[in-house]
């Protein structure tokens, strides 16, 4: 008799979207000439950049042609992407191979995937408030999970405990939910950390490109003694719009090993076993973002959506409401005021100013009393939003 995988179970229940759409559609049928402005959920709101567009419309011609149609491409990522991004990485001064890169379809299933390389005997440390999928991933996979809170008092990226011991760590930096980026010094400390004890950090660099403090890393492997402990996923979604073209890369040393195994030849073995990688047409796209006409767009792009934290952390300057994020990161994690929970500044928000956001809770549960905005928004509606904000809430004299 079939026996299904009964970790299932032990997956608390999700309602945290499903609560804000049903809110969010109840408001609606009642008071349907209200506009409401979405700050919620972490979607980009501008199209691809022309230089990706290009790029796209050549390969699908390329597919039209036999002498240039491309059928089965490398699992692991065609030559060409893989290349680029090692280029790309060259840049800020780290040093890869092109077959240290793995492109996939997105930080989000690669960071279940990766789960693959582990056994389940390993324990997972994940920093909370922090993305569910990693719990989630984990709690599927049956695997043993350690809880560890940041808090203000460490600004949402704290230090490694020596006290505890885990085989898996999961550091997102800048980080979602809070916007908290973690610097040179803590980043080094978590190496340190992870060689000492043979753990294996999961770097989730979905949001790098969001960086503009020239101390802070855009990547682990900027620290010295990365190389022997970590494997860092990342994502164009945000940095360049691919949220529904799906396109990341992952970086697996060579020089990762634990009990004699290279993980990077691990991964190889696994993608040519689970995957038949990702489109060629989509790879061509993304190669164009790491052109320097691509750059110079998608950097523009960006300049919107960061303009867009300016205006909403300005608006929370005003008000005297402690935060976290919006100057490195493309989140805004707020404290609610007057002692709310997460849930009752959601329908506070919702009934007076129509304005959404994201309760913290969702992120864990030393989330709740904090609210995330995002800010890849229209500009004029987070104007206007953010004006809504001061208004409801009070401009400090």
């Amino acid at each position: 008799m079939l026996k299904p995988n009964m970790n299932y179970k032990s997956l608390k229940d999700s309602y945290l979207f499903y609560n804000i759409n049903e809110k969010i559609s109840a408001y609606s049928q009642m008071y349907s000439f209200k506009h409401i402005y979405k700050l919620g959920i972490g979607d980009v709101s501008l199209p691809l950049c022309s230089a990706v567009i290009s790029a796209l419309h050549s390969a699908v011609d390329d597919q039209s042609e036999k002498a240039t149609f491309q059928g089965y491409v490398d699992e692991c990522g065609e030559p060409f992407l893989r290349e680029a991004v090692s280029k790309h990485y060259e840049k800020r001064g780290v040093q890869l191979s092109s077959d240290e890169v793995f492109i996939s379809s997105g930080a989000s299933d690669e960071l279940g995937d990766i789960l693959d390389l582990f056994d389940r005997s390993s324990s997972a440390l994940v920093i909370e408030p922090a993305y569910p999928a990693y719990v989630d991933a984990n709690t599927i996979a049956g695997r043993d999970i350690i809880h560890y809170f940041s808090d203000e008092a460490d600004s949402f990226a704290p230090y490694p405990d020596e006290k505890i011991k885990a085989g898996i760590v999961y550091i997102c930096s800048p980080n979602n939910p809070t916007g908290a980026v973690f610097s040179r010094e803590k980043l080094k400390a978590w190496v340190d950390w992870a060689n000492k004890n043979e753990s294996v950090i999961l770097f989730d660099a979905a949001y790098e490109a969001f960086i503009e403090d020239e101390e802070i890393p855009h990547s682990i492997f900027e620290i010295d003694g990365a190389k022997t402990c970590a494997i860092e996923i990342c994502s164009l979604s945000k940095t360049a719009g691919f949220t529904g073209t799906r396109l990341g890369y992952t970086v697996v040393p060579k020089a990762l090993q634990r009990n004699g195994m290279s993980l990077n030849s691990m991964w190889v073995r696994n993608r040519t076993t689970k995957t038949n990688g990702v489109s060629y047409i989509i790879q061509k796209g993304a190669a164009a973002v790491f052109t320097d006409e691509g750059q110079k767009q998608i950097k523009e792009n960006i300049r919107v959506y960061k303009n867009n934290a300016a205006v909403l952390t300005d608006a929370l300057d005003k008000i005297g409401i402690q935060y976290c994020g919006g100057k490195n990161a493309p989140y805004i994690w707020m404290k609610c005021p007057n002692g709310m929970t997460s849930w009752e500044f959601f329908d506070f928000l919702l009934d007076n100013i129509q304005v959404v956001g994201t309760p913290g809770v969702g992120f864990g549960e030393n989330g709740d009393g904090y609210f995330r905005f995002t800010t890849f928004g229209d500009p004029e509606e987070t104007k206007t939003a953010a004006q809504r904000l001061i208004e409801l809430l009070g401009e400090r004299k």
